[in-house]
């Protein structure tokens, strides 16, 4: 059985966390869209998402992931990825998303300092 969907932000200095858990798809893509873009640039220097809980991502969500990336650096906001799941990782590595967009085993790493 499969873990209901949900999307929390949290803010912590000029930081902002989203913490993605369930399965990212289609259907539940808009609400991450939706987190990622209710985030401003000009008031926040980091944005880390966590996919830890993540247990499935389909090409929807990377391809979400991938757009808030692009939107994040053309204003000098940095996006980073927490590692997700086996399966998360594996879409991450064979897109190549892996190399382009940072990715960190715990938020607290990039968090000390903010």
């Amino acid at each position: 059985m499969q873990s209901p969907f949900h999307v929390r932000v949290r803010r912590q200095g000029q930081a902002a966390v989203i913490a993605v858990a369930g399965e990212l798809d289609l259907a539940t893509g808009p609400e991450l869209e939706a987190q990622l873009g209710g985030i401003s640039p000009t008031s926040t220097e980091l944005v880390v998402v966590d996919l830890r809980e993540l247990e499935f991502m389909d090409s929807t969500g990377l391809s979400i992931i991938v757009r808030a990336h692009q939107r994040f650096a053309g204003e000098g906001c940095r996006l980073v990825l927490v590692r997700g799941s086996p399966q998360v990782q594996r879409l991450l590595d064979l897109t190549g998303v892996a190399e382009r967009i940072p990715l960190a085993a715990r938020p607290e790493e990039l968090l000390d300092g903010q």
